[in-house]
């Protein structure tokens, strides 16, 4: 894409956008299923919507996968215990997603078991369906979380990290 036409799409799309992505109910709902996942492992999800990308990002043509993996520090999702934090990203400008593990669970998980993530998060995003596509993505995070990292009989998860999404 033509780099200028590229900072033309991000800077039209804006938090509106992302606004009217996910309504005050959605985000609620999808952090109330970020917190009932977290009862179940000792990982951690955060979920980052952007609109679109800061001009520093567009003026060096950086990709949507750069982005996630700043936001993935900025966040502090590798700051867990257990290097079990999982950030799911959504680039609106660019109808980008992207999932970033911590090495925790990276090391357990096959690459392809994240793409068939993204790809199902893509076909929801695709219909409009954004909150489905992102509760879809914490499910099957949660899946994986439980499955590696399971809470022990009478163990809490510390929650380690807010709960709720990251609309920015």
């Amino acid at each position: 894409m033509n780099r200028w036409l590229r900072i033309l799409k991000h800077r039209w799309t804006d938090e509106t956008d992302a606004a009217r992505a996910l309504s005050p109910e959605a985000l609620a709902r999808l952090e109330q299923r970020v917190a009932a996942s977290e009862r179940r492992h000792s990982g951690e999800i955060r979920l980052c919507v952007e609109a679109g990308l800061p001009m520093s990002y567009l003026w060096r043509d950086a990709t949507s996968r750069q982005r996630a993996i700043t936001m993935f520090g900025k966040l502090r999702v590798w700051d867990t215990e257990h290097n079990n934090g999982v950030l799911i990203y959504l680039l609106l400008a660019e109808r980008a997603i992207e999932i970033v593990a911590d090495r925790g669970l990276t090391r357990m998980v096959p690459p392809e078991t994240w793409g068939q993530m993204v790809a199902g998060m893509r076909e929801a995003f695709r219909a409009g369906r954004f909150e489905d596509g992102l509760a879809q993505a914490v499910d099957a995070v949660d899946a994986l979380l439980a499955q590696h990292f399971p809470l022990a009989e009478g163990q809490a998860n510390p929650n380690e990290l807010p709960d709720r999404a990251e609309l920015r």
